[in-house]
């Protein structure tokens, strides 16, 4: 029933219809446009813009300028976008995901939506996964920009500010995921505005928009300096776990990938460490030192998760199979896994600045995406990104054979049949692409076939430009190609001459992935453009997912069936049990990035509100009326605090006199007697008058003109150094908070509440910070902003050495007062430290 009323009332259709009425109306500009010569053509370009500048939306041009550059692709790139293609850059026009199969052209059909929006001189940002499909794209579809009078900006990490700058001007700008949201977060860390690069966020076109909002988003863009952790405990963490034992120490739930201390487990740490409770307040770090050697002994596989090389762990992406060098796990995982495997454990990094890829691209205005495989996860992107999925239909029907799973006893036995089918298949001419989950079967796979002389390629995605060229060679006769799911996205396999005639490329998977969006990927590298084509999958019980997924019941079915490796089983009921095992886990994933979301919301709201506060001190000329409120709040907590006592007697008067001497007036310039005889608004009345008559007496001794830049350089060091702090503060909160959940207490709910607290905390401590140094200390020489801390990009892979911490610089031109704690944190007075030489 319910398929009856899916079909009569499926949105995919309606939105279709919709998207056909306006391919209709490109299409019937077509012949107007083409009889236009070059010059006219090209002048369409600044009508547009015209237009749009004098009220008319975009909306209203997109079938004129869909012609233009339909026709315009034409006569510069020598290709006509298809009927379908208008409708998906109509669906990527209005901030939706076009589903387009592999080799629709979906390169080709972002450019009318990209050039449509970049009309609107705000910028088009257009988002790849690498450096290499950003660079390719921006070369090959920028020759068609150019043509019709656009600029195109090409963004990659190795340029320099003013570059970058230059980029982002540009009306199209390419870029990976990675240097959008890094360049946001350099953006506000910047000490003056001109140093910022990004314009406000417009438009923008992720290509495989899957990959980069789905799998990346698992974790977030950080941007860390050293922290002055040592490294020795995950030395000690990891010396103890070699002596646990599973099932009495510890429990393993393949399922979940949970790994847990048993209560003997548990006495075991108390006993070794020699304290009595690992769950107190204060064994905080020891207890995650613990959980995380115990996560990389269990969880986390050499070859697999990681490999060792050069005396370093690397990162092995397990959707692609590829090397990361230079990202680090996070949350101490990487400083584990170094010392099961006997390396220098590096220290831990601090947070400096991050975001997670939803929230970064939720802030723009308009949002779309292409990928070939998105309708598994429209639920996802409807209710975090407001964005459809709509599955256009193929310029050619699909003819591709795609063959139920053959399922074997053994690894062993589904290498060998995989390894048979190849030879078969190379023996005719038939190319073959080989998809692996990980290195370690690309490598069982390939030496199969070199004792078996089959001359092949392996695709272990180290080099993104060499691996496109493999790519676009694996549909030649008889070529064989060994690659991870997902090497080589975005560059087609063409097939060679005789290959349709050999039955097209043929597609061999050695194992289903977690997720069935990775599994049609690799089916959709083959049968492109109505090419021919075939796709198998080989499975064991001994894979990973049907270990973890219940095929106790399917082996006990292929021992009474008598069924050896010899003879797969070829079940769709056992292909539709594993397709339910990937659905709870792509639920199971959803969950985690929802999770994740949830906790990042806690820390976008505050991050809002100190990004736009630092925004306002970068652009306002004078920021004294900012200072002076936050000396006030300063004074009345101050005041406050020592008048707490019902009985004015009781108030500690002396002691708030002294306060007000050490950190915001000169020396005696209110007494305990000043004080006396007065109500709390009253004293707080005096202090805030006599506050008032030093500040201006110090804006006459320094010019009103050095007392601007002097407010503006206090308050930057202030936010910056409180928010770095609070940033790692919070990070820190979020690594334990899960312990609440001991105490019945909800996590998420503790992790708002307390992040709440520490953000009020936060905020008195900027203000106090401020009211302190605007009233205290003294300049000499030439003013300069300085910053905080230097910070390092870290991959969303969790990577990146972090750079080291650096104190807050002291120079000769802040004098602070003699006897106060020096500001570089060394806990010295500043006379006897920075002050020695000041």
């Amino acid at each position: 029933m319910l398929g009856v009323l899916n079909k009569v009332f499926d949105p995919n259709k309606r939105d279709l219809k919709r998207l056909e009425k306006i391919a209709d109306t490109v299409e019937v500009l077509a012949s107007d446009f083409a009889a236009l010569s070059d010059d006219a053509l090209k002048a369409k370009t600044e009508e547009f813009i015209n237009r749009h500048a004098k009220g008319e939306s975009l909306d209203d041009l997109l079938p004129e300028a869909f012609a233009t550059v339909r026709e315009a692709s034409k006569r510069v790139l020598g290709l006509y976008p298809f009927r379908v293609q208008l409708m998906g850059a109509a669906a990527l026009h209005e901030g939706n995901i076009a589903e387009m199969k592999t080799g629709e052209g979906k390169t080709l059909t972002s450019t009318m939506a990209i050039y449509l929006n970049a009309l609107s001189k705000k910028g088009a940002h257009v988002v790849t996964v690498n450096e290499y499909l950003a660079s390719r794209d921006a070369e090959e579809m920028g020759k068609l920009y150019t043509w019709l009078g656009l600029t195109v900006g090409l963004n990659t990490n190795n340029l320099t500010k003013e570059e970058k700058h230059q980029a982002y001007l540009a009306d199209i700008t390419y870029s990976t995921n990675n240097e959008l949201g890094f360049d946001y977060l350099r953006d506000n860390m910047v000490l003056y505005k001109e140093d910022m690069v990004q314009r406000p966020l417009n438009f923008a076109v992720i290509d495989e928009v899957d990959s980069i909002l789905i799998d990346e988003a698992r974790t977030p863009l950080i941007i860390s300096g050293q922290a002055a952790k040592s490294a020795q405990l995950y030395m000690q963490a990891n010396a103890f776990i070699r002596m646990l034992r599973k099932d009495t120490d510890y429990t393993y739930d393949e399922t979940t990938k949970g790994v847990v201390l048993t209560e003997e487990g548990i006495e075991k740490v108390e006993k070794a460490f020699g304290i009595e409770n690992l769950f107190d307040i204060n064994h905080v770090r020891l207890n995650h030192a613990i959980n995380q050697s115990l996560k990389a002994h269990v969880t986390m596989h050499n070859d697999v998760d990681y490999v060792v090389q050069d005396g370093e762990v690397v990162i092995v992406d397990q959707f692609t199979g590829r090397l990361m060098k230079g990202r680090r796990y996070s949350d101490g995982l990487h400083q584990a896994i170094e010392a099961k495997e006997g390396l220098e454990v590096q220290n831990e990094s601090m947070t400096m600045a991050t975001i997670t890829f939803q929230n970064f691209f939720r802030m723009y205005d308009k949002l779309s995406g292409m990928t070939g495989t998105a309708k598994t996860e429209e639920e996802e992107f409807r209710n975090i990104y407001n964005m459809n999925v709509i599955a256009i239909p193929t310029n050619k029907p699909i003819i591709r054979d795609d063959r139920v799973d053959l399922i074997y006893a053994t690894t062993e036995g589904k290498y060998k049949a995989v390894g048979e089918d190849i030879a078969e298949r190379h023996q005719k001419g038939q190319p073959v692409l080989v998809g692996t989950v990980a290195i370690e079967t690309s490598e069982i796979i390939s030496n199969y076939l070199t004792k078996k002389g089959i001359r092949h390629s392996v695709l272990n995605a180290k080099n993104h430009a060499h691996e496109a060229e493999i790519i676009l060679n694996a549909g030649q006769k008889g070529a064989v190609t060994i690659a991870t799911n997902m090497a080589g996205r975005g560059t087609d396999i063409k097939l060679g001459e005789g290959v349709i005639e050999a039955g097209g490329l043929a597609v061999l998977g050695t194992e289903r992935h977690e997720s069935r969006r990775i599994d049609n990927q690799l089916r959709g590298r083959s049968g492109r453009q109505g090419d021919p084509g075939v796709t198998q999958f080989y499975l064991s019980l001994e894979d990973d997912l049907m270990r973890r997924f219940g095929s106790d019941a399917m082996r006990n079915m292929m021992g009474k069936l008598g069924m050896d490796d010899s003879q797969p089983l070829q079940s769709k009921m056992v292909t539709r049990s594993v397709e339910s095992a990937q659905k709870r886990v792509e639920g199971n994933n959803f969950d985690a990035r929802k999770r994740l979301l949830q906790y990042d919301d806690v820390l976008r709201q505050q991050r809002e509100i100190i990004y736009k506060e630092r925004m306002e001190v970068l652009e306002t000329d004078n920021m004294r009326a900012l200072v002076e409120n936050m000396i006030d709040n300063t004074v009345s907590r101050v005041v406050y605090s020592h008048t707490t006592d019902e009985k004015p007697e009781n108030w500690h008067l002396k002691t708030l006199a002294d306060v007000l001497s050490a950190n915001l007036l000169p020396e005696d310039a209110v007494t305990e007697s000043d004080l006396q005889n007065k109500t709390q608004e009253e004293i707080i009345d005096f202090i805030k008058a006599e506050v008032d008559k030093h500040y201006d007496e110090k804006e006459v001794e320094m010019t009103p003109e050095r007392m601007r830049e002097f407010e503006k350089v206090v308050l930057l060091r202030s936010i910056d150094t409180k928010w770095i702090d609070h940033i790692d503060a919070m990070d820190q909160l979020r690594q334990g908070i899960h312990l609440r959940a001991y105490g019945q207490n909800d996590p998420l709910r503790e992790y708002q509440h307390e992040g709440f607290a520490m953000f009020e905390a936060m905020v008195e401590a900027i203000e106090d910070d401020v009211a302190k140094y605007a009233m205290k200390a003294e300049i000499r020489n030439n003013l300069q902003r300085e910053e905080v801390a230097k910070g390092q990009a870290v991959n969303p892979k969790e990577g990146g050495e972090a750079a080291k911490k650096k104190k807050e610089p002291i120079r000769n031109d802040s004098a602070i007062g003699r006897n106060e704690p020096c500001p570089c944190g060394s806990g010295k007075k500043f006379k006897n430290c920075h002050g020695a030489t000041a």
